[in-house]
């Protein structure tokens, strides 16, 4: 089984990507003969979509690129970063690119989305839009998740959840992703 993640940031020290890396290790410990491959959103980088854009350049390479990756693997983890309620520019973009590649981005692959940020909202408001959209772009959600005060739940030396409540909750997810 391969399986990507990725945190839906740009930042290099994203908590999401963090979180993302985590989850997907702890698939890889349960199900046997897995790989873990952990995109970084910076490999993908592209101009501002547009369909000016798009009408000068066609479809960019680096879209492609995460596109085939989606397609390449059995499940997608993302979590995701919030920005103002909503999905980060460098998400967005990536996602307008590859959408116009095909618009069903994540090609039926099942998927699990998580969210975290500093605060106690956890980013709720962009995983609440994530899931109730990916259905129409071919994203088969299998479970949700969000962590609260990032700094307060992870322990960062040791990257894991020290969160008993929350490392069973993400567990759970894990399993219904590979269930």
């Amino acid at each position: 089984m391969k399986i990507i993640a990725f945190g839906a940031s740009s930042s290099r020290k994203s908590i999401n990507k963090q979180l993302a890396t985590y989850a997907a290790n702890l698939a890889a410990a349960t199900q046997k003969n897995s790989t873990v491959e952990v995109l970084d959103l910076n490999d993908f980088e592209l101009p501002l979509f547009s369909q000016d854009k798009e009408e000068e350049l066609g479809q960019p390479e680096a879209a492609k690129a995460f596109y085939k990756k989606l397609g390449e693997s059995d499940v997608i983890i993302i979590s995701f970063a919030e920005h103002n309620g909503s999905y980060t520019a460098a998400y967005k973009n990536l996602f307008d690119w590859a959408s116009r590649i095909n618009q069903k981005v994540f090609q039926n692959k099942s998927m699990l989305l998580l969210a975290t940020s500093p605060g106690p909202g956890g980013a709720g408001s962009v995983l609440t839009a994530a899931a109730g959209s990916a259905f129409y772009f071919a994203g088969d959600v299998k479970a949700t998740l969000s962590i609260p005060s990032f700094f307060d739940n992870f322990d960062m030396e040791n990257a894991k959840l020290n969160n008993e409540e929350l490392q069973l909750q993400l567990q759970d997810a894990v399993n219904r992703l590979l269930s």
